[in-house]
């Protein structure tokens, strides 16, 4: 069993705004690749993201951008690609569309689905990917924690 995790940051409202994407690939349940990547979103950050994941401009002003970052990002994308709620996915949709690129030719899982199915707890709420992680017994940190 092969699948990729993703989890992106972005600047600010627009999901188009990534300045951050982490990749982990697992075969058989164990990480055999990882990827982190700060991104120049070519946008501004607003202090509502800031405060969540602790990326600022400056911390990005010499990153690639998206597109830059395209053809390894796309090597990594493939079969099963595992996201927590939509916005991950949602966001590559947007800043490919951004910069007029085609989206990834993967197939995408919804962990918060599962969760949500998975454990009558988090049915309704308290499904966000801290509270699941906490559940399984993993330790979720974002970058500024």
């Amino acid at each position: 069993m092969r699948f990729t995790s993703i989890d992106v940051e972005t600047a600010n409202p627009k999901l188009s705004s990534i300045c951050q994407i982490g990749v982990a690939i697992f075969e058989d349940g164990v990480v055999v690749d990882q990827w982190e990547q700060l991104v120049n979103p070519e946008d501004y950050f607003d202090a509502t993201n800031i405060a969540v994941h602790g990326i600022r401009q400056e911390d990005v002003i010499y990153a690639p951008t998206f597109s830059e970052l395209r053809t390894e990002l796309e090597a990594r994308l493939q079969g099963i690609v595992v996201c927590h709620t939509h916005f991950d996915r949602t966001a590559i949709r947007q800043a490919c569309e951004k910069y007029d690129l085609t989206s990834p030719q993967c197939v995408w899982l919804d962990s918060a689905r599962i969760a949500r199915r998975t454990w009558e707890q988090f049915s309704a709420s308290g499904y966000g990917l801290k509270n699941v992680c906490a559940e399984i017994g993993y330790k979720f940190q974002h970058h500024n924690a």
